[in-house]
């Protein structure tokens, strides 16, 4: 939210937030056969758990602190980096993190996650399937009434101003050197708090004069299934994350709804088998790009599509990486005690 409050800092003042990230995250070219890719390193937000999740907590913890909340909730998979973000970074805001889990497919990436989630202690409600969320979801924001329930990922116009602030923070460093303004923006989709964010982003950084550029496509590659990734659900996010900013006293965009789709582009070539299932594509992906560090759920598969973009020319390319750098370690035996049976059954397979 730094770079949001340079440059419209009537609007920041506005938004209650709690600063988290190390900002601003770095940006690098890579050469892949003789020509670059520009990387943002999402994953460096912060040394104990870094990732695109930073940038969504920071607002929903200011959110929970202005609401005097003591507890947070967060909703995901048994590996969601969204859950073990969370609850890394609660405590740094003064509040507690609880965890609403569902089952996912295994990989080495949600099984690090997972096991990081029940070392560190946090009360943990498991699921038995996904199709359960929005009603145990609702019941808990009916009961307890000191908590904040984010929906998962935080993707509401509350989470989507970490990722709008990132596209000021990303002109700033454009306008520095570090990158010539890309054609487009490659990132993984998975609940859409950050694709909605950035796409909000540039319009709004476009409209304050800080955006100098032609406007990026968001190129935005599915983790998981529509609806969830529909395009036109995405552009409905951003649309209603610039009519808070209009709300909250910052600048109206006049893009038609119809314009902001436009600038989406929704890549659904490297799902594959569904959400939290390794492809062919994804593990090319990480052993072509070595760094960032990329993970076989969301961001390899993104990678994916970028080397595809790249063997097409298409460019200036920009990789949002999103991946923590930090690799977690595993649950204690005394940890693993306290934890649901079926998640300490599902860590042991």
């Amino acid at each position: 939210m730094r770079a949001l409050a340079r440059h419209l800092p009537q609007l920041a003042a506005r938004v209650p937030w709690v600063e988290l990230g190390e900002w601003p995250t770095p940006v690098s070219a890579v050469e892949i056969a003789g020509r670059p890719i520009w990387i943002k390193h999402e994953g460096d937000a912060h040394a104990a758990y870094g990732g695109n999740k930073i940038r969504t907590l920071e607002v929903w913890f200011g959110h929970a602190r202005e609401r005097g909340a003591r507890r947070i909730w967060a909703l995901g998979a048994y590996g969601s980096n969204h859950v073990i973000a969370s609850a890394i970074h609660a405590p740094r805001a003064g509040l507690e993190c609880a965890a609403l889990l569902f089952p996912q497919p295994h990989s080495e990436w949600a099984d690090e996650n997972c096991g990081a989630i029940v070392a560190i202690g946090c009360r943990i409600v498991r699921l038995r399937s996904v199709a359960e969320l929005p009603f145990v979801g609702l019941a808990l924001a009916a009961r307890d009434r000191d908590a904040i329930v984010m929906p998962p990922g935080g993707a509401t116009p509350i989470g989507t101003f970490g990722a709008m602030a990132a596209a000021f923070e990303l002109a700033e460093q454009i306008a520095t050197g570090a990158a010539p303004p890309p054609a487009r923006i490659v990132l993984p989709i998975g609940s859409t708090c950050t694709t909605a964010g950035l796409l909000a982003g540039l319009a709004l950084a476009e409209t304050a004069g800080v955006w100098r550029w032609p406007v990026p496509l968001v190129h935005g590659v599915r983790v998981t299934p529509w609806p969830v990734t529909s395009r036109l659900r995405i552009a409905a996010l951003a649309a209603r994350t610039l009519a808070r900013v209009v709300a909250l006293g910052g600048p109206r965009v006049t893009l038609r709804f119809s314009e902001l789709v436009a600038r989406l582009v929704v890549d659904g070539r490297e799902l594959g088998r569904g959400y939290g299932r390794i492809t062919v594509g994804g593990a090319h992906a990480m052993a072509a790009l070595p760094a960032p560090r990329l993970d076989g759920v969301y961001s390899a598969k993104a990678a994916a599509a970028l080397l595809r973009l790249h063997r097409e020319r298409v460019g200036p390319l920009l990789f949002w990486a999103t991946k923590s750098t930090t690799v977690l370690g595993a649950p204690t035996l005394d940890s693993l005690g306290t934890a649901p049976p079926a998640i300490v059954e599902w860590l042991r397979r």
